[in-house]
């Protein structure tokens, strides 16, 4: 693996759950495996007037916490630290910035990073504009000419709406040039999401079949157990459709229908991505009764235990209409993909926390064994599971022994988990590996998010606009309104469920 070059890592919200979480352990995984620069410096930026040593005490402290440091490495984690460092200052103060720019001189000439620095803005999007524009400001932003190169790390939502995508993408683009900004979408950095290229694009088999001759339909599905924790005051100003389908599941979606590259680079791959959002059938504010199913979990007991209703979380308007799962049907409007209906499915409060992409496969044209189809037998399967238990599952059918051609359905499955001489390493791990040489393949571009925004909004308008689009209640522990199955065009069509309801059977998860 190619080893970056000297660089400075500067975190804003240092102190933040993301840091402690993600961040820094991933940092550490990195330089366990070798992989950070010959020379590199970390900067904490925060409010919190921590020294260095103290600092370095807290993500001692965190890292060993999140990351489960085993005893024999609590000594390579102190020797990491030596290389974090942290300044205290008001992100809103522009004079504090200067402070920044000194600090960043001096530990360049201590590593030698020649002026590679990077930005990651690990804070609440309303920084976002503020930290660029202060950056830009004190000159931080410059490259070339013997500079080094800079770059900025924005998280999730880009954006509120299509409008404010729009104004923080020109904004941010008034300050750094595009090739600078890396949007980063930890789905992305999932190791089975990366898996989806090679699996299509490194096999002769797959590729030939990936298209409306042999695909009947696609599902998407990326659901949790648990509900909005102490998020309820951010969650219920989102909701699911902002949450998790404008980014993470349709970024998954462009993985599964995009056109091979002409080459695997990171210009290539996202112009080919952008194709997909741009071929998205828009759904008409009339058509969303038909094709969008929203609903929002209610009081339950899952387990034996009593879950409350999202209306009865920290932080939740008690007539709240935000949704908490959300499912939709749409089509691709392409050569490839034209008249194939895909469905994306998303929850909290679910039976249980999976992400994963089932490819149904057309029946055949003639049902040649039909008198000895079981009930059970359905058609082929190609479920590529993203989380948890990472893996990719075909489901085909075969003669059960004995008299006669009764047919089963079987599996035949692959876990990543059976390649023990591997792990698999953080999604963070590989973006922040990937930002150091400069790799944007992952990162989501401007153009991408803002026609992302565009397919979506019509939904969101036409919630706003008509008080009477429905919102389902569901019971938490289980999998959303009913109503959601009458998103499939045939009355034998659903879901695949590859949990029972908690609320009923206990948790049975298949792959």
């Amino acid at each position: 693996m190619q080893k970056p070059e000297n660089c400075i890592i500067t975190i804003f919200g240092a102190s933040g759950d993301l840091t402690k979480r993600k961040l820094m352990p991933s940092l550490f995984d990195l330089y366990q495996k070798k992989l950070l620069p010959e020379k590199f410096a970390i900067i904490g930026l925060g409010r919190t007037p921590f020294t260095d040593e103290a600092f370095r005490e807290k993500m001692y402290n965190d890292v060993k916490t999140f990351a489960k440091i085993e005893a024999e490495k609590q000594r390579v984690l102190k020797v990491f630290l030596e290389n974090i460092h942290y300044l205290p200052m008001d992100i809103n103060n522009a004079d504090d910035y200067s402070k920044l720019k000194a600090r960043l001189e001096e530990l360049d000439s201590r590593v030698e990073s020649g002026g590679n620095y990077i930005y990651y803005v690990a804070t609440s999007p309303k920084f976002f504009e503020l930290v660029s524009r202060h950056l830009g400001m004190q000159g931080l932003q410059k490259q070339g000419g013997g500079t080094g190169w800079k770059r900025i790390v924005i998280e999730k939502p880009f954006g509120y709406d299509l409008d404010s995508a729009r104004k923080l993408n020109a904004h941010l683009q008034e300050i750094f040039i595009e090739d600078q900004i890396y949007r980063i979408d930890h789905y992305l950095g999932k190791e089975t999401v990366q898996n989806i290229l090679a699996f299509r694009f490194a096999n002769g088999i797959f590729e030939p079949l990936w298209n409306r001759n042999f695909i009947h339909h696609v599902e998407i599905t990326g659901v949790e157990n648990i509900g909005v924790e102490d998020r309820g005051g951010y969650y219920d100003s989102s909701g699911a459709l902002r949450d998790m389908v404008q980014n993470h599941l349709l970024q998954v979606l462009s993985i599964i229908a995009m056109e091979p590259p002409s080459k695997f680079e990171a210009t290539a791959l996202r112009n080919e991505k952008v194709k997909v959002f741009q071929s998205l059938s828009p759904i008409k504010p009339e058509d969303v009764k038909k094709q969008v199913v929203r609903g929002q979990y209610t009081g339950s007991t899952v387990r034996g235990e009593k879950v409350p209703g999202y209306r009865e979380e920290k932080g939740v308007a008690a007539d709240s209409r935000t949704e908490t799962f959300l499912a939709m049907k749409f089509y691709i409007g392409n050569w490839r993909w034209g008249g194939v209906p895909f469905y994306i499915r998303t929850g909290k409060r679910m039976p249980t926390r999976v992400s994963e992409v089932t490819i149904h496969f057309k029946k055949t044209p003639h049902a040649l064994f039909s008198q000895n189809l079981a009930p059970t037998v359905g058609d082929n399967q190609l479920v590529i599971r993203i989380q948890p238990d990472e893996g990719i599952l075909l489901k085909f059918g075969i003669k059960v022994p004995g008299a006669g051609f009764e047919i089963k359905t079987v599996n035949m499955d692959f876990h990543y988990s059976d390649i023990s001489e591997r792990t698999i390493p953080e999604a963070y791990e590989r973006l922040l590996l990937d930002c150091m040489l400069g790799d944007a393949s992952l990162y989501a571009r401007s153009d991408a998010v803002e026609t992302c925004w565009e397919f979506i909004s019509p939904i969101l308008d036409a919630w706003e606009n008509d008080p009477d689009l429905p919102l389902y209640g569901y019971p938490a522990g289980t999998w959303g309104p009913k109503e959601a199955s009458n998103l499939f065009d045939e009355s034998n069509e659903d879901w695949r469920y590859p949990c029972k309801n908690l609320a009923n059977d206990g948790e049975y998860c298949e792959l």
